[in-house]
């Protein structure tokens, strides 16, 4: 029978018939005209008739996604706000979409773009008059795997903390709301209502008539053909009907993105891929129902499948080794005219996905196809979009690579129009970040990527996730080649880092898990290796930047909250935000007299680099910046014998009293020139030994071999987590960021609010400790079985959702897991029972006195003072 149906699945011809969100299928290169709902032929010319010379804001692209930010701006009440489109409104991806919305998104702030894009579309159609065309019959992602159950439970206590409504439901219940699916393998469904779908050329239209009603100028066909920087920051954007000056522009060009960032000399990572699916003609069963089918997506099958009238439309995600990307288009660029052309449908590569359908949904089998959409989207190399200014480019926004453009579309508009009209994004969405790609993002690396990502689609998303393809780039450290065999290496913004070690005879494949999974003791070993011993790790992804120039100082008391450090010493600190909240951590290293060694995690390396450089200009600094991350290697050394190693190597004295925690200096070991600071994450004993990147290897080795009869050894990244935990140490991305303000974080000790200079975000942060806060970072201490918090899991107070994780792991020291959690602050009290939920189940935490571990500079002034007073 599944043969029989496939056959007929794959014999039938196409018809033409225009469908809701969807037209006919036609070869690439026929371009048609564009029909509205009722098929009337609708004209695709704007009815802009006036040219405009100048404006406060150029939007590039008529989809979803730019028409979205005009109407936000406007409607904020941006004057001079114009979009530019070369051919017609919804042309490119935005008018062949499925048109899924969805509450669901695996990631934590990427919830609040879709829930803000199903309520807005919820109430659009009221405020401008324009069908829309919503459907929200709610939406179940299927279980058929026990693993699979797990990640819902992984997914629920990462939701429960936001507004999205999200339910796990029973066999029973999915069939009573989907009753044509073959319930034979199903355990369990994700169930979220409200989800559904929507028209996108309606929603697009609806949007548009938003944006002219608030005073948009939206201009069509009108293609842009050059853009100059002019030296005040200002741009002039030419076209064939005119040029325009303006304050900023905005990349929302779809997969005409790479096309427009080339011209001003700039390779966006985006690479289009070919996506289809497939509509039925009515199906008796469906047409039959009193209500309207939920979405579903069969994450094991790899397909979406919603109802179409009173068919069926579903979409297919093929493996990597299957898909197709259109790379013709990245080496040669798009056709000219393409706008609302297809390419030829290929049912033989999706039809194992068809046959996997027809299984779920056996009603299936004797559809009729009436169309298949084989059309153009735009993947970035991770899938996520790209979101915000870019580095390097003054005025030069992007909303670019969206996969998802249609959910993401409402939120993005707003959370774009937002930080550019108060100079900072609402929150903080670093993972959309479009400086998190750089000069290492080579076009294989996109390809690679991209089919990896599109294949991914709906694998089972595991905490700690590693992908490998595309990998790796050029950024190596001079010690990979020693390590690449003798550890499990991490991905971080291009660069391979150790994340733990293995010894002979240990399970040294990728195993990923929701539970303790087979690093687990190694990771002990190496937490043991620093507390007792030495280790050595390899740093050398940190975001290393120098400045120097006469007005360094003035511009670092600006930009941090905390005092410039003397010339010789390190210290911590933040940038905040005009609001006062923590836009980036950096180290400050004053190394002379007015110059700065400045280091960040290696996943904010352009993202901070991006706000010093434009402060500095905006403030008419005087400096030089310079991102030195690629010419430094980085190792830490770490333990209670790191200085006994360290110290056969140079004839430096490294003594506590002469080299002393926090200080920095230039010295050789073994006759290489480091810049060694005295300082680590581990909370030990440690130095930071910056050095070239050609040298890593030796260095490396002369250290090693100084150690051997110390018992030195290696350690990685998830050991150095379970440390910091340890000393109470907060990370940016997970205890800080732009949804956090220092105070409420416990980073009091690190904000001068009394020194002299008015840094970013000072007098936000007095108003903020003038009102008092409403919740507080607490450390928290809990038993589990087995699994551990990774961070963004739910508290539970007397039944209630009351806050959330940022970060865990299990202490190797109490043999216990221990987490980093925000909670209201009548609950922050040391001693506080609640409850951290953990795959599906409530685990008695209690809140402790932080840190757990002194740091060893704390146990130092212990020792001293303890010993003065036996004195």
């Amino acid at each position: 029978m599944l043969r029989l149906g496939a056959q007929r699945l794959r014999g039938l011809p196409l018809r033409s018939v225009p469908l809701r969100g969807a037209e006919p299928a036609h070869s690439l290169g026929h371009p048609r005209s564009v029909y509205t709902q009722e098929g009337e032929e609708k004209s695709p010319l704007s009815t802009e008739t006036q040219w405009k010379d100048r404006a406060e804001t150029v939007i590039i692209g008529g989809g979803c996604i730019g028409v979205s930010l005009a109407y936000h701006l406007a409607k904020a009440g941006m004057k001079d706000v114009v979009l530019l489109e070369k051919s017609e409104l919804t042309a490119g991806s935005t008018w062949h979409a499925a048109g899924l919305t969805t509450y669901f998104h695996p990631g934590i702030n990427l919830k609040k773009i879709h829930y803000y894009s199903i309520k807005l579309y919820e109430k659009l159609e009221e405020e401008t008059g324009q069908v829309v065309g919503f459907h929200q019959p709610g939406s179940i992602r299927i279980a058929t795997t026990p693993v699979r159950v797990d990640e819902f439970k992984y997914q629920m206590t990462r939701t429960r903390w936001h507004a999205t409504e999200q339910y796990i439901i029973e066999p029973e219940k999915i069939q009573e709301m989907f009753p044509l699916l073959n319930m034979s393998k199903v355990l369990a469904g994700l169930y979220n209502p409200g989800d559904g779908h929507i028209d996108p050329y309606s929603l697009t239209m609806a949007l548009a008539a938003g944006a002219r009603k608030y005073g948009a100028f939206l201009k069509y066909p009108a293609p842009v053909t050059s853009l100059k920087p002019r030296s005040d920051g200002t741009w002039e954007v030419e076209t064939p009907q005119g040029s325009m000056r303006t304050n900023r522009i905005v990349n929302a060009a779809g997969f005409w993105a790479r096309e427009v960032g080339k011209m001003i000399g700039l390779e966006h990572a985006l690479i289009p891929v070919q996506h289809q699916y497939v509509v039925t003609s009515t199906i008796p069963e469906v047409k039959a129902l009193k209500r309207e089918l939920p979405v579903i997506r069969d994450l094991e099958g790899s397909y979406y499948l919603r109802q179409e009238r009173d068919g069926l439309l579903f979409g297919p995600y093929e493996s990597q080794e299957k898909m197709k990307l259109q790379d013709s288009w990245v080496t040669n660029g798009v056709p000219p005219g393409f706008g609302k052309e297809l390419f030829e449908s290929d049912l033989d590569r999706i039809m194992e996905y068809v046959e996997v359908a027809m299984e779920m949904v056996p009603v299936l089998k004797k559809a009729n196809i009436i169309n298949i959409v084989n059309g153009p989207i735009t993947y970035s190399p991770d899938i996520l979009p790209m979101v915000g200014p870019h580095q390097g480019v003054r005025n030069y926004w992007v909303a670019i690579g969206f996969g998802y453009g249609i959910i993401h579309a409402g939120g993005v508009g707003k959370y774009l129009s937002d930080w550019i009209l108060h100079g900072e994004p609402p929150f903080d969405l670093i993972e959309l970040d479009p400086n998190r790609y750089g000069k290492w993002t080579t076009t294989q690396y996109t390809e690679a990527k991209a089919r990896e990502s599109y294949g991914f689609n709906n694998i089972v998303g595991y905490p700690k996730e590693e992908r490998f393809a595309g990998r790796p780039t050029q950024r190596i450290s001079g010690l990979y080649s020693t390590l690449e065999s003798k550890c499990s290496m991490g991905f971080h913004a291009g660069w391979e880092q150790p994340h733990w070690f293995y010894k002979p005879g240990q399970d040294t494949q990728y195993k990923p898990s929701f539970c303790r999974t087979n690093w687990f003791e190694p990771v002990g070993s190496e937490y043991k290796q620093v507390m007792q011993r030495v280790g050595v790790i390899d740093l050398s992804p940190f975001g290393k930047f120098n400045i120097k120039g006469q007005d360094s100082m003035k511009l670092l008391d600006y930009l941090f909250a905390n005092v410039v450090p003397k010339v010789g010493f390190t210290n911590i600190s933040h940038m905040l935000t005009p609001k006062g909240r923590v836009y980036a951590e950096l180290t400050v290293s004053h190394q002379s007299p007015g110059e700065f060694l400045l280091i960040t995690g290696s996943g904010s390396e352009l993202h901070d680099l991006r706000w010093i450089e434009e402060e500095a200009i905006k403030g008419g600094y005087d400096v030089e910046i310079r991102n030195i991350t690629d010419e430094l290697g980085v190792l830490g050394i770490a333990g209670p014998q790191a200085r006994k190693v360290l110290q056969k190597l140079t004839s430096e004295d490294l003594s506590d009293d002469v080299f002393k925690f926090l200080q920095t200096k230039s010295l050789k070991v073994s006759n290489i020139p480091v810049t060694a600071i005295r300082i680590s994450y581990t909370g030990e004993l440690g130095w930071e030994l910056y050095h070239r990147r050609e040298d890593s290897a030796a260095l490396y080795d002369v250290i090693m071999n100084a150690g051997q009869e110390e018992g030195i050894d290696n350690f990685g990244t998830y050991a150095m987590n379970a440390l910091r935990l340890e000393k109470a140490f907060r990370a940016w991305g997970s205890e800080m960021n732009c949804d956090t303000n220092p105070l409420e974080a416990g980073l009091e000790y690190f904000v001068k609010l009394n020194k002299p200079a008015d840094f970013i975000g000072k007098q936000a942060l007095k108003q903020i400790k003038a009102k008092g806060l409403k919740r507080r970072l607490v450390c928290l201490t809990l038993a589990t079985d087995d699994v551990d918090p990774e961070g963004n899991e739910s508290i539970w107070y007397n039944g209630k959702v009351v806050g959330n994780t940022t970060s865990g792991s299990y202490s190797y020291s109490i043999q216990k897991s221990l987490a980093f959690a925000y909670v209201p602050v009548e609950l922050s009290k040391v001693g506080q029972q609640v409850e951290v939920e953990l795959l599906g189940k409530n685990y008695p935490a209690v809140i402790i006195q932080e840190p757990l571990v002194l740091t060893e500079p704390a146990r130092n002034r212990l020792q001293k003072k303890s010993g003065k007073d036996k004195i």
